[in-house]
């Protein structure tokens, strides 16, 4: 039982009228870091007009983070207006159900994500990078920007390994509308009054119009695998799968859930993946000494032939870079929760009803566990390393009973993309700095060009 005595937390200084308002617009990651700073591991926000102003819990210290999503995980829902936002535009698939309808849901994926199921789709990673380090080849000279060339490739993967051969409709109708449904969600997600969805207003006109794209081609795309008369454990892809997904207890989706586990997938299991590799790309493109020992392995380990699932243990580098880049560029750089009882976490009072706050972009950079927080090292994620700190001082994958589902998934494809890129291009940054900001995932606000020379030509 949560004990409920604590003192005040304290509270961010903000303007008399706006609070924080103007801060957290502009820049809200910097004023999460700014909150720890000055105030401490548990910090107050508030940010509105008087009458509107909205109040949330900045919690940062690795011990709160586990509290709220592991050890009171059942105390910390994904009842704010920013997931019901989300739930509205996604459906209520993994990422924003609760209660039953998760367990039950869950229950269904997990055997699609077991580690043997997701090896089997090492193949299909590869054919996507080859593709693209061929089409890289050919790059205006010689000059790509990493960050969005993972997102498609990240997109692209997702979309064959899900879809199979529909790859290309998918990819062209996520590409172009993914982007709108995310600032729609945003938009609403943080303004404190918002008109109902179904008032015919130019924005929601727009929302309409993408969310029928998205789900038009999801339908299609499940309707003609349904009536495609496929046997059971014919079709290799993730949607035959989810298709035949079946169990006594918990029956079977039906086409609407169908849909809501898609569009969940494709939003979670690209901008995680494409963040991650993107951000290793950069990092490695700023950093000599690291870019040359990520070669030296990949060159060692493969010699010159093409990763598979089997090889992940045996780069160990490659893999320590990208859980840096994931520390300092954690594709979900907030997760909001909301309080159900009152309770104290790092010795702050918590009241009921409030929205809660864990920020891996804040705690990725707490000092307490991460000296010169801002440097880049891979070493920082050696065996000994990880082992001396608090389980959760990071947590790009979130963590406890909601922890993501397609953690091995990610770590896959990142690391056989990663090593494949690198087998065939050295990498010299031309953007060093990248502006971000925190959307539904962490955003970038500009370019990460970098400069390539292909290593076999």
């Amino acid at each position: 039982m949560a004990t409920t005595t604590g003192t005040a937390a304290p509270e961010l200084t903000g303007l008399p009228l706006l609070g924080s308002l103007l801060d957290l617009k502009n820049d809200s990651l910097g004023t999460f870091l700014r909150a720890r700073r000055d105030h401490g591991d548990v910090v107050r926000i508030s940010a509105g007009p008087p009458g509107l102003r909205a109040t949330v819990y900045g919690v940062f210290s690795a011990e709160g983070a586990q509290q709220v999503l592991a050890g009171e995980s059942a105390n910390f829902r994904k009842d704010n207006a920013f997931y019901q936002e989300v739930r509205e535009s996604f459906g209520n698939g993994l990422l924003t159900s609760q209660d039953e309808d998760y367990r039950r849901q869950r229950r269904l994926v997990q055997p699609l994500f077991t580690r043997r199921r997701v090896d089997g789709y090492a193949a299909a990673i590869a054919t996507e990078v080859t593709t693209l380090a061929e089409e890289w080849r050919q790059a205006d000279a010689g000059t790509v920007d990493v960050l969005q060339d993972m997102a498609r490739l990240a997109l692209r993967a997702v979309a064959r390994i899900l879809f199979g051969t529909d790859v290309d409709a998918a990819v062209e109708i996520v590409e172009k509308n993914f982007p709108d449904v995310g600032a729609y969600v945003l938009r609403r997600g943080y303004s404190p009054v918002n008109v109902p969805r179904d008032w015919p207003t130019p924005g929601n006109r727009r929302a309409a119009a993408v969310h029928r794209a998205l789900y038009e081609v999801c339908d299609r795309i499940i309707a003609e695998r349904r009536s495609s008369g496929a046997a059971p454990g014919d079709g290799q892809d993730l949607l035959s799968l989810l298709v035949e997904a079946e169990s006594a207890e918990d029956g079977s989706f039906d086409a609407t859930e169908l849909r809501e586990q898609v569009l969940v997938f494709l939003l979670a299991g690209h901008e995680t993946t494409a963040t991650s590799l993107g951000f290793a790309l950069h990092l490695l493109a700023l950093h000599p000494e690291e870019r040359k020992r990520a070669h030296e392995e990949v060159d060692r380990v493969l010699a010159g032939r093409t990763p598979g699932a089997g090889d992940l243990d045996a780069l160990p580098y490659v893999t320590r870079v990208l859980k840096e880049a994931m520390r300092l560029f954690p594709a979900a750089p907030v997760i909001g929760r909301r309080a159900v009882a009152a309770t104290v976490v790092g010795g702050v009072a918590i009241p009921a009803g409030a929205d809660v706050i864990v920020a891996p972009w804040v705690t990725h950079r707490h000092p307490d566990y991460w000296e010169d927080a801002e440097r880049f090292d891979p070493d920082r994620f050696t065996p000994e390393a990880e082992a001396a700190r608090p389980r959760y001082a990071w947590f790009p994958f979130g963590g406890g009973p909601r922890a993501c589902i397609g953690q091995h998934f990610s770590m896959l494809e990142s690391v056989i993309a990663l090593a494949m890129l690198l087998q065939r291009y050295d990498l010299e940054a031309v953007d060093t700095v990248v502006p971000v900001a925190s959307a539904i995932t962490l955003q970038a606000a500009g370019p990460a060009r970098c400069r390539l020379t292909p290593r076999n030509p």
